[in-house]
């Protein structure tokens, strides 16, 4: 595949994040508090998180072991921060929640390992068949601002989580209003701290594929938390009125 061909694949896939967007400002998409059996047979949440998300680690590792480049220390640096992230939401996150019985649609498991597909397939592809990063790399403007957004965002999703999960005593109890640390701000610093990760990790790669993957983790994860927000509003009448969704003071 040609780079020209390889970039096609990136704007197409840029056009689905937009389609994805629209539909998300009609529909919520039925996982976690939305979970219901309209869109089809259900599974065990644990087994599908770790199957959906453990997924684009298969794909990416076959493109970087299977490529014809050899990889830099730079590549395998930003290899090694995305595999951070999803072993902890592919093989830690699932075992520290306390949703013991709860079930999430098999179509939206279906859904995201197409999703994790391509996104394998585009960071994969690229670091092992067109990156030229050197290790000047390391000390440009891009690596240390975006690598400190990565790992700024990836401290408060796992931070949050650790609230969400904390509120939670026992698998049977139901959804309450989360206090302290980014809460204070906005109702869902776990999708907000996650943008900021994949956002750091676009200007950390400083590539097409970097910018396609954030971009559509925006067009994903922004209406999720402008929906989670409208729900905590809709179920509790005390919950904090100055509290904003995922921008602290601004939305």
């Amino acid at each position: 595949m040609t780079q020209e061909t390889f970039n096609y694949c990136c704007y197409a896939w840029i056009i689905v994040g937009i389609i994805a967007f629209l539909g998300l400002q009609f529909k919520d998409a039925p996982y976690g508090k939305f979970t219901n059996s309209k869109w089809g047979p259900l599974m065990s949440n644990r087994l599908g998180w770790m199957i959906m998300e453990g997924f684009v680690l298969l794909v990416l590792y076959f493109f970087l072991l299977s490529g014809p480049k050899t990889l830099s220390a730079v590549d395998w640096t930003i290899v090694g921060l995305f595999t951070a992230h999803y072993i902890n939401r592919s093989f830690i996150y699932p075992f520290r929640t306390r949703t013991k019985g709860k079930q999430i649609p098999v179509s939206i498991v279906g859904m995201a390992m197409f999703h994790n597909l391509a996104n394998g397939f585009l960071i994969g592809y690229y670091l092992s068949h067109f990156s030229s990063y050197t290790n000047d790399w390391f000390t440009s403007w891009q690596f240390i601002v975006g690598g400190g957004l990565f790992v700024f965002g990836m401290f408060t999703n796992i931070y949050s989580d650790t609230i969400l999960i904390n509120l939670r005593k026992n698998p049977t109890d139901g959804y309450k209003i989360p206090f302290g640390g980014p809460f204070n701000y906005i109702s869902a610093p776990n999708l907000g701290g996650e943008l900021l990760e994949w956002i750091g990790f676009a200007i950390l790669c400083w590539n097409l594929p970097g910018f396609c993957f954030a971009f559509f983790t925006f067009c994903n994860l922004f209406p999720r938390a402008l929906a989670n927000h409208k729900w905590y509003q809709q179920h509790f009448e005390d919950y904090p009125k100055d509290r904003k969704a995922v921008i602290p003071f601004v939305c």
